[in-house]
């Protein structure tokens, strides 16, 4: 169960073993206490056969500060060996230095050398953004900015969301995206956004109608006004676009969105309670249809948001910045009581519900988005 034996083809390439033939196929997740992590004995501990040769390299200082990170963000034992085997590959090319800065251009092109075939070009490309996360974590990632007259109009953009509207990080990125989108394809090659007209304007509106219902194009609609405004204003348009009509839509025109709540116990008797995340789940859909918290409510969920005593639970309502304490049945705390008895354990970090594929850590919004495509053969909107 613990064999250390190579294969005849790693024997041929004279690298250590992949971590799969050190730890049993089992192991799913591990923790460590960080003094261990960040040292070489977490190294040893990994490759107890070949420790020495990670020990003596020229860059061993380096292995362990990048394994501590893994461990640090959640990664699990096995993956953590499977990326440190790569890295070592990598670095033992000598193509990147351990003590300088790296390019995004220099890194790439460091992985990509070791993408022989077929299947390892997926492996090598999730160690590649491993290793680029730990690189920016440390100040040590040079992203190198684009100096495109686009790019700089978009920079600017994004400083007057946050500097003078003060939107969230994810309204940002959703208004950046629409105006990076329909400056690239409205203006052709030789053309600068002074050249803008109402023509490209209304043919981008055209062509996102095609894939968009009313709904979501009145919110397309409102990004746009917002860029165009913000470009007249500072002077990029000769004439004044961001006057658009919006289509019309209407109060209750849409068909109710609430499930029968037959549907919903049907939902939730699907769930497999005895799978390995069948508790988890059981416990977000739970909260969801008898306390109406939506994913991002969910996904902010932790521990000491729970009054166990009092049988209360503090919501932080994204929406309005307010938090919302409600009231727990007896039913709801014994759902949720199995699920952190049976499946989160004592762990000591703060949150609730965590996700299971590496890097482990607390669930997203598109995490918990995703319950719903385990929870059964039902189709449910998530919001």
């Amino acid at each position: 169960m613990w064999s250390s034996r190579a294969t005849p083809r790693e024997k041929r390439q004279n690298h250590p073993p992949y971590a799969t033939l050190i730890f049993p196929t089992r192991v799913t997740s591990f923790s460590v206490a960080p003094q261990i992590c960040n040292g070489l004995h977490m190294l040893r501990m990994l490759f107890p056969v070949v420790g020495k040769q990670y020990e003596t390299c020229p860059f061993s200082d380096e292995l362990s500060k990048f394994c501590g990170w893994l461990q640090h963000v959640g990664y699990t034992r096995y993956t953590t060996g499977r990326h440190l085997h790569r890295l070592f590959q990598v670095l033992s090319e000598g193509r990147l230095s351990v003590k300088d800065a790296v390019s995004g251009q220099l890194l790439h092109r460091a992985f990509r050398r070791r993408r022989t075939s077929r299947s390892q070009v997926r492996c090598f490309q999730h160690t590649e953004r491993a290793y680029k996360l730990f690189l920016n974590s440390r100040g040590r990632f040079l992203e190198r900015p684009t100096q495109d007259a686009l790019s700089v109009i978009c920079n600017r953009y994004r400083d007057h969301l946050v500097e003078v509207h003060g939107f969230s990080r994810h309204t940002v990125v959703h208004r950046l995206a629409t105006a990076s989108e329909f400056l690239r394809s409205a203006l052709r090659s030789g053309e600068s956004i002074a050249d803008l007209s109402a023509t490209h304007v209304e043919r981008y509106l055209t062509e996102k109608s095609a894939v968009l219902t009313r709904h979501s194009l009145r919110q397309k609609i409102g990004q746009m006004r917002g860029f165009l405004r913000f470009a007249a204003v500072n002077g990029f348009l000769v004439e004044r676009l961001d006057v658009i009509d919006t289509p019309r839509t209407y109060r209750e025109e849409l068909p109710p969105r609430a499930l029968p709540w037959n549907m919903v116990q049907r939902l939730l008797r699907s769930v497999d309670r005895t799978s390995k995340t069948g508790g988890r789940d059981y416990a977000i859909l739970h909260l969801m249809a008898y306390y109406g918290l939506r994913a991002c409510e969910i996904a902010g969920l932790r521990v000491d948001s729970i009054d166990w005593s009092a049988k209360t639970c503090r919501i932080e309502q994204r929406k309005n910045h307010a938090d919302l304490v409600l009231p727990f049945s007896d039913q709801t705390i014994s759902v949720l009581r199995r699920y952190v008895r049976r499946e989160r354990g004592s762990d000591p970090r703060p949150w609730l519900f965590f996700r299971v594929t590496p890097p482990t850590g607390g669930m997203e919004f598109h995490t918990v988005c995703e319950v719903f495509s385990t929870g059964g053969p039902l189709e449910v909107a998530c919001h």
